[in-house]
């Protein structure tokens, strides 16, 4: 029902009109917009509803159709092989685990790289992902690497089914939609990347959020108890990490130097650093849409506290309110570079890495826009 419904949405799309468009959705069937029942009836409802939008407002597209790579990667699972009636005739390819979205995407590319003229030019190939940031991360991982004549045809939306969703390229599903079947202009977003001293150790790619510290624990342990804990595990482990993260992981002086595009310093300081959270950009959310950059400066640092100021601030994440805490160290930086004495976990997009000692100086750098996604073109 998704590959069908969504299958018709894009074949009515305004993404890049007068080209031929090949659409590829790369889903995670366990991600939860699938898998807890009141979400998928909220987003079953909605997928119906912008199908009909989508084909009262704009005429069908005989240009367009799922990718070569859909057809041909899908193997069905009762569905066909790429046939009709398959999951990969409507463009859809399901992932069966850690690495699937990365080969589909390799497979994506090789298919763009080959591509010949069509009447209206070059195919444009629409990138869909739908599950959690994990999927998205995997997809952009690759398509960052590709050559930038071949992102110069490309387009992603990440819609929201995953659990917290804080990389998608909307908050509800509705709104991602939108960018289908309302006119859109292309954008290129800037990525980021952990570097460390350590040579082949990294670097780490990330599209929304890279951080260090008591954060990257809660994700860590979010991540070991995936599927062993009802409900919403990061956020008890952010309860529990308020108590435990200070005997696990020693809160030590920490040298941060922030430089902006030209290399210029513009921030330095030396703290007991307890999060360093740094985005591609301002007004970034992580663990369920906690407002940890929620204005247009693109790093917070939070300095160590006690125990009782940990549970107050906690429930300012919610509002963006800790921001101007006096254990608040918010500003905006191109590279941020950073020194500690003490192990320490870093995550990336919901995937972490332990940095030792040995691997600083370390530094979490944004790289040039280079990941092509849909904006909305102002309507009247």
């Amino acid at each position: 029902m998704f590959a069908a419904l969504m299958s018709r949405i894009c074949s009515h799309s305004l993404v890049s009109p007068g080209r031929p468009l090949r659409w590829t959705i790369i889903a995670n069937p366990s991600a939860g917009g699938f898998t807890i029942k009141s979400r998928w009836k909220s987003h079953h409802r909605i997928l119906l509803d912008y199908e009909q939008k989508a084909a009262a407002l704009n005429p069908g597209r005989p240009d367009s159709g799922p990718s070569v790579t859909a057809r041909e990667l899908d193997r069905g699972g009762g569905h066909g092989s790429g046939g009709a009636g398959s999951l990969g005739s409507c463009g859809l390819l399901l992932t069966k685990g850690p690495g699937d979205g990365a080969k589909i995407t390799r497979a994506l590319i090789d298919e763009a790289g080959a591509d010949k003229p069509l009447t209206g030019g070059f195919p444009f190939h629409l990138l869909i992902t739908a599950g959690g940031d994990g999927t998205s991360r995997e997809v952009l991982s690759v398509l960052y690497q590709a050559p930038p004549i071949t992102r110069a045809n490309f387009a992603v939306l990440r819609l929201p089914m995953g659990t917290g969703n804080d990389g998608a390229d909307a908050q509800e599903l509705d709104a991602a939609l939108g960018l289908l079947i309302y006119p859109v202009k292309i954008e290129y977003q800037r990525s980021l990347h952990l570097i460390t001293a350590t040579a082949g150790k990294g670097p780490f790619p990330a599209f929304n959020i890279l951080s260090v510290g008591l954060d990257a624990f809660v994700t860590h342990m979010t991540n070991k108890m995936k599927g062993r804990l009802p409900g919403d595990s990061y956020k008890l482990w952010v309860d529990i990490a308020s108590l435990l993260y200070d005997r696990i992981y020693k809160v030590g002086p920490m040298d941060v130097r922030a430089l902006d595009e030209k290399g210029r310093e513009v921030k330095a300081f030396h703290e007991d650093v307890l999060l360093l959270a740094v985005g591609a950009s301002g007004h970034r959310t992580y663990g369920s849409r906690k407002k940890i950059l929620p204005d247009d400066r693109n790093v917070c640092a939070l300095k160590q506290m006690s125990l009782f100021r940990k549970v107050a601030l906690k429930e300012l994440f919610n509002t963006g309110d800790h921001i101007d805490k006096p254990e608040s160290i918010p500003f905006s930086a191109h590279r941020v570079e950073f020194s500690g004495h003490y192990p320490i976990l870093a995550q990336m997009d919901g995937e972490t890495v332990l940095l030792q000692k040995e691997d600083f100086p370390a530094a979490i750098e944004l790289s040039e826009p280079v990941i092509p996604v849909l904006k909305l073109l102002n309507r009247c």
